[in-house]
Order: C-alpha cells, then sequence, then structure tokens
C-alpha cells in the first residue's frame, strides 16, 4: 500500500493490518467525509488556494484541447468544476462526472442545470475503483485532486487506462508538496496552520481538512508518480510543477 492509502478521514473503528479492510473503510469514509463538507467545499476550495485552482484546471484541460476529444469521464468529479469547464472550453459530445460522493455531485447537477449544460454533463455514482464503464469507451479520462483519495491507487488507475479508447489522454492534476525553498517551508505551515483550522470552522468537519492535508503530503509526486502511472499501463507520461509545485499535472497517454 501506498502511504496516502493508509490515511482515513475520521478514526478506524478497530485496529487492523488487513490491507483489504483498511480500503474498505477507507472508502466508506472518504464517501462520508465529502457528504458531510459538499455544502461548504467549492467555497473553501477557491478560498483556501486564492482562486488559483482555477487556473490549474483550465491549464489541464488545454492540454487535452490539440486532441478534441468528444468523450470525457471526470474521474473523483465532486462538484463538477472540472467537468463544468472542460465542456466549455472543448464542447464534447458527452462529459460524464464520475464520483462515490452522491452529495457533492448533488451540487454539482445543481450547477450544470443552472449554466444550460445538461445535455451534456452527466454525473454518475461510481466507485472510482470499479467502473462500470466498457473497456475502450472514452477519449480523455480526467482528474483534478481526487486520486489521492483512492483507496488503492494503482486499481484506480488501471481503471482509467481501462476505459480509455487506444491513443486516448488522461489528464490530472492533484495538490503535492513544494520541493524547492521558501515554498516548501511557507506551504508545510499553512497547511498545517490556515487549512485545517479554517477548513473545520466553515465547513463543521473537524477531521476533513487534516485528513487532506495528511493525503497531500504522503501522495507520491513527481517521478514517482510518472512510475506509478507506467506500471499502469500509461505511455509518453509527463509531468509539470504548477505555482512553485503546491500542484502538479500529469500528462499520459493509452
Amino acid at each position: 500500500m501506498y502511504e496516502q492509502e493508509k490515511i482515513t478521514p475520521y478514526h478506524v473503528s478497530k485496529k487492523t493490518d488487513h490491507t483489504q479492510t483498511i480500503r474498505s473503510e477507507k472508502a466508506s469514509q472518504v464517501e462520508q467525509m465529502f457528504d458531510n463538507i459538499a455544502p461548504t467545499y467549492d467555497k473553501l476550495n477557491h478560498r483556501l488556494s486564492w482562486d488559483i485552482d482555477k487556473g490549474w484546471r483550465k491549464k489541464a484541460i488545454k492540454a487535452l484541447a490539440p486532441y478534441q476529444p468528444q468523450s470525457l469521464l471526470d474521474i473523483a468529479t465532486g462538484t463538477g468544476d472540472f467537468a463544468i469547464l472542460a465542456a466549455q472550453m472543448l464542447h464534447p459530445q458527452r462529459l460524464v462526472g464520475a464520483d462515490i460522493s452522491e452529495g457533492m455531485m448533488e451540487i454539482g447537477r445543481q450547477k450544470v442545470k443552472a449554466l444550460g449544460l445538461d445535455d451534456v454533463v452527466t454525473f454518475e455514482k461510481e466507485d472510482c475503483l470499479h467502473l462500470s464503464y466498457n473497456s475502450d469507451t472514452f477519449d480523455a479520462v480526467t482528474a483534478a485532486f481526487g486520486i489521492r483519495n483512492f483507496a488503492d491507487l494503482d486499481a484506480g488507475l488501471r481503471e482509467m487506462y481501462r476505459v480509455l479508447k487506444p491513443g486516448g489522454h488522461l489528464s490530472i492534476i492533484e495538490l503535492t508538496t513544494p520541493v524547492t525553498f521558501p515554498m516548501k517551508q511557507l506551504f508545510h505551515i499553512y497547511s498545517h496552520t490556515v487549512l485545517p483550522i479554517y477548513g473545520r470552522l466553515i465547513s463543521k468537519d473537524t477531521s476533513a481538512y487534516s485528513y487532506l492535508t495528511k493525503t497531500i503530503e504522503a501522495f507520491p509526486q513527481g517521478e514517482r508518480m510518472m512510475d506509478i502511472l507506467m506500471k499502469a499501463g500509461f505511455a509518453e507520461a509527463s509531468f509539470k510543477r504548477l505555482t512553485f509545485g503546491i500542484c502538479t499535472m500529469y500528462l499520459a497517454t493509452k
């Protein structure tokens, strides 16, 4: 198991070293956590990143533009910000937002309807480790700030690879820890003080934003993440650190 897979949002009911038990409990807790914070998620997400996250999403979508994908799957779509922006920028025929949290997706559905995009963007509850879609279905698969919550990263990436058409493209953005001075030190202070305290005050969930900080620090990044993508079957994998390494964009091809 990767280190972030062992981290759960809430206390584990009982100590166990059994991998499948840990993964099952984590998946259940992640669903509960995102249902809990769904009403305040968008407000917190943008405020805590000073709206820089919007620029990160645009870069990840622009990377797909040359390929003109017509069918997209947005994994761990949450409230649909990435899916909505991709629909507006790429104009696909079909875009599916998949997530484990109905609470998050219900907010996404309301946003999509208000924007008149409900004929293109749909939301479906999916276990991202066991997707219900046929193999070779989508031109592109995307994920924004979600894969570090997977209970089994390798299984999730294999599923993303499976549902992509041959020649299809993967675009991921994920929060990461800066590796250079002084951003590394500044980010550590911010993520251990401002982020969890402000998160608790606004979301009323005492554990969620402490959990998110821990998973950012534990998640494989850079060259190590490249190796993991290649192991899942992807080719032509590359990465680019954004905003001094606070976020990293990964691109790969099936």
